[in-house]
């Protein structure tokens, strides 16, 4: 299958209002009519960057998904709940056009001052760069288009459905119609596919969908290109785990974790 012009996916996501209208783009792998888990993710942290205040981090960020985030209009709310000189904590909540909340997310904010004469602890060796990666489409999503081609993706290390991957990833169109893409929306567009990098089932047979997402970061990413080295374990039980680490071409910048759950795919036969 060969990936749409990038200049014809619309943006990820259209303002109207106080609402924002959902676009194919955001579609994900299991349903024609519901999202991947990254756009609504990253509707959400530009939510509580624009709260967040100067000279701070967002630098913890956990994302619970409590039901299926239909590809229609929404709205994105946030808040400040604790505003301490050195720590914050905010969160927020995106909602469906009848106010039924959608995703829940909490963040912890830290102050950045300049304490260090360099960065410490950031120099293990990066997964090999994007020019030296293959590119890579994902084989299980329903539609041809949707979030899969909105995003580019090229494998550094591993092979897919196999195992650990490390795959670097970018977004091909805005998250919001407009408005260029913060490093940390940049970000949690792609995060959330960390468990469908790292497959350990047959996706022909099993759905494995993430209840959460939680992100946790040193600094803000540079540049356009994020790479997810990730690893899953499936237990028997149906109950799965995908952590990754995450780098940009200068180094390691933090971590994200998942806790997902085995089910049989409508139609296998399971």
């Amino acid at each position: 299958m060969s990936s749409p012009d990038a200049h014809a996916m619309p943006p990820f996501f259209l303002p109207d209002g106080e609402r924002f209208i959902a676009t194919e783009s955001t579609r994900g792998p299991w349903s024609r009519e519901h999202q991947h888990g990254g756009p609504p993710a990253a509707l959400l942290a530009r939510a509580m960057e624009q709260v967040a205040g100067e000279g701070v981090l967002l630098t913890r960020l956990t994302f619970d998904f409590l039901r299926p985030v239909p590809i229609a209009p929404m709205t994105a709310c946030a808040e400040v709940t604790r505003a301490g000189a050195k720590v914050r904590r905010l969160q927020a909540t995106l909602a469906a056009a009848d106010g039924t909340a959608l995703v829940q997310a909490s963040a912890v904010a830290l102050r950045t001052a300049p304490m260090l004469p360099e960065s410490l602890g950031d120099g293990d060796p990066a997964p090999p760069p994007p020019a030296a990666s293959a590119p890579f489409e994902f084989e299980f999503f329903i539609d041809p288009v949707g979030y899969q081609t909105a995003v580019e993706t090229r494998i550094a290390r591993g092979t897919w459905g196999k195992g650990p991957v490390a795959a670097w990833m970018r977004s091909r169109v805005p998250l919001v119609a407009g408005e260029p893409l913060s490093p940390l929306q940049r970000l949690l567009i792609l995060t959330d596919t960390a468990s469908g990098l790292a497959v350990m089932i047959d996706y022909t047979r099993y759905t494995f969908v993430n209840a959460d997402l939680t992100v946790a970061v040193h600094r803000p990413p540079e540049g356009d290109w994020i790479c997810l080295d990730a690893e899953t374990v499936a237990e028997a039980h149906g109950v799965g785990l995908t952590r990754a680490r995450l780098w940009d071409t200068r180094g390691a910048l933090g971590v994200s974790l998942q806790c997902c759950l085995v089910a049989p795919r409508l139609g296998s036969g399971e």
